[in-house]
């Protein structure tokens, strides 16, 4: 039996436990949402990252699209970063306050700080507002995860916003998350 599977048991379990016990009020089971699935035409899931998507290259954000998004979402927020990177994890793009009926990215969104839909864009690590592709120093390939969040609601943060100030607003407020991890080596 796989985890999930074993967590569904459990609880399953649980509830029949309860019921025989005489519990004064049934409980209602627990929901549990499914990760949500990210793709991109650019590139899959551990695979290379086009030289296009990077400094090497146009330095324009991948296409990405998602399923699975809870059905009580009221904004998604994206964050993109390498934790591969030297001095740290680096920041490569923050996108937040996402419409809930938004389920794809188009490749080369603008560097603004309002896309469409009223979204905001904060601050990458040079600091920018948008995209900013890959572009490790010379060696291994470094790691590049597109983490996207479903909040419960929007969030009260201007445009501009650091990762740090995006991660606290966020806090106590995701529905569910998923990641889309690529790689880069640059030449």
């Amino acid at each position: 039996m796989n985890a999930r599977m074993n967590v569904l048991f459990a609880i399953a379990l649980l509830g029949c436990v309860a019921a025989a016990g005489g519990a004064d009020k049934p409980q209602p089971p627990k929901v549990m949402n499914l990760p949500i699935t990210i793709t991109s035409t650019a590139f899959s899931e551990g695979q290379p990252i086009p030289a296009k998507y990077s400094c090497e290259g146009s330095d324009i954000s991948p296409p990405l699209k998602w399923t699975n998004a809870p059905a009580n979402t009221k904004s998604f927020a994206l964050i993109a970063d390498d934790p591969d990177a030297p001095m740290g994890t680096w920041v490569h793009w923050l996108l937040y306050d996402l419409p809930p009926n938004t389920t794809e990215l188009p490749e080369d969104v603008a560097k603004t700080q309002f896309i469409a839909g009223n979204a905001k864009q904060g601050l990458n690590s040079w600091p920018r507002l948008g995209y900013g592709g890959p572009c490790p120093p010379p060696g291994k390939p470094h790691r590049y995860f597109f983490k996207l969040y479903a909040l419960e609601t929007m969030l009260d943060v201007k445009p501009g916003a650091t990762k740090k100030d995006l991660l606290k607003a966020m806090e106590g407020h995701v529905l569910a998350e998923g990641q889309l991890m690529g790689s880069y080596e640059r030449k």
